[in-house]
């Protein structure tokens, strides 16, 4: 892995209630991007907020997110959804807005974009729009906009959900190429083979709660918790 900048991520106590219901009930993690995290638990356990909180986009009803010691680290973090947000664009103007947004200098906008698509395949579309493109071309176009900011730590919200076999192996390449990079990845995800493939360490919620933090060949082989075991079995949705 390319050698970037050290830093450290700090989850303390976190509570968000969503509604009347409490979506992360007293999370702790600390985590300094040298494993690849996934954070796998059933349908509604809270995976999506907790990513969402940890990246800034939900304040904490109780708790802190510490990166490096500080309160946040702007413009070192991006973040991808389970459903791209792409502008009415071309897949190259949509990484250029982002870029533009940053700050970027028009003059190096388009080739940073261009490189950036062309890594996760792309080039040869760069000025189709982006939303007639398919399901995983679009999600590539989101991977591409995130890592043409060159962050530090990249979110990935679901990032296979709905893909098929040929599109999420895509997806899987794109990952693996951002880590050799030396980006550091935290990602969700419901299929048990991709985190099997892509994650060294496995984050386990439950109700809101982190029940079981492993290794992810040692969460796989031999869960700690009861809910864990369960969800492995598949009697957990």
């Amino acid at each position: 892995m390319a050698s970037r900048a050290p830093f450290s991520l700090e989850a303390r106590g976190l509570r968000v209630v969503l509604g009347s219901h409490p979506a992360i009930d007293g999370v702790d993690l600390a985590w300094n991007g040298e494993s690849r995290m996934a954070v796998l638990g059933p349908n509604g356990a809270g995976k999506t907020v907790l990513l969402r909180t940890l990246h800034g986009l939900l304040a904490p009803d109780d708790g802190r997110v510490l990166w490096s010691g500080a309160a946040a680290l702007p413009g070192d973090q991006a973040m991808v959804f389970q459903r791209p947000v792409l502008l009415r664009r071309s897949a190259l103007a949509n990484v250029e807005y982002a870029l533009a947004v940053r700050g970027m200098a028009r003059a190096q906008r388009r080739e940073r974009a261009r490189e950036a698509l062309a890594a996760v395949g792309l080039a040869s579309v760069a000025d189709r729009a982006a939303r007639v493109m398919s399901g995983g071309e679009q999600q590539r176009v989101a991977i591409a906009r995130a890592w043409a900011l060159r962050p530090r730590v990249l979110f990935l919200d679901e990032p296979t959900a709905s893909l098929d076999p040929n599109a999420a192996a895509d997806v899987e390449r794109v990952m693996g190429e951002i880590r050799g990079a030396g980006t550091a990845l935290l990602f969700t995800t419901h299929h048990l083979g991709f985190a099997r493939r892509m994650a060294d360490e496995i984050v386990f919620l439950h109700g809101g709660r982190i029940t079981e933090r492993t290794p992810a060949d040692r969460f796989f082989a031999a869960p700690r918790s009861r809910e864990a075991e369960d969800f492995l079995r598949g009697e957990l949705p």
